[in-house]
């Protein structure tokens, strides 16, 4: 079994790559379902479905550029089931910032139980 934080940036890179495909219905096992997402705007966006509701709405549009999150650091609570994950985001370098994510572990799998996203470029 992987460290937690391996664990944690294999599935970041695999939500970047789905991103990147536009394939808003695989991201779904990725968020819990009350999870919530503050873009980087300041918008809220409430449970999974919601979220990939605005992924698939974001993907349609043609002019959508692909956005990849790097991770910067990822830090576990004392009893190993959450872990907070900060990191930069960009959007074909013209856009971009900073995000965090708070992950918890659920039968065994690490699922997104909440994003925030600052845009500070663009």
């Amino acid at each position: 079994m992987p460290a937690p934080q391996d664990a944690i940036q294999a599935r970041r890179r695999l939500t970047n790559k789905l991103i990147a495909g536009r394939d808003a219905g695989r991201l779904r096992p990725f968020f819990l379902a009350d999870a919530r997402l503050i873009t980087g705007d300041g918008g809220l966006i409430l449970g999974a479905e919601a979220i990939v509701q605005a992924f698939a709405a974001q993907f349609r549009d043609p002019g959508f550029v692909a956005y990849v999150r790097t991770t910067d650091s990822i830090a576990l609570d004392a009893a190993g089931a959450r872990a907070s994950e900060t990191g930069r985001w960009t959007a074909g370098g013209a856009i971009g910032g900073t995000y965090m994510a708070a992950w918890r572990r659920v039968t065994g799998q690490w699922v997104i139980e909440s994003e925030l996203y600052v845009t500070l470029t663009g």
